[in-house]
């Protein structure tokens, strides 16, 4: 079974870098508190890593 990746929004986008409101975007997330899950791999992790301080991350089997 491979390893999925919970990722919630817990800070808001707001003021940040078009770059980083379109990671978020990416990601599936649109409103605070909402999660997505994603499987994980280099290419979601990339994403994670460049808003990691918007973001929580917990691993979902």
């Amino acid at each position: 079974m491979a390893l999925q990746l919970k990722v919630t929004l817990v800070r808001s986008a707001i003021n940040r870098s078009e770059s980083q409101k379109r990671t978020v975007k990416g990601l599936g997330l649109t409103k605070l508190h909402r999660s997505a899950v994603h499987p994980d791999n280099d290419a979601i992790r990339g994403m994670i890593r460049k808003v990691q301080h918007l973001v929580t991350v917990e691993p979902v089997e």
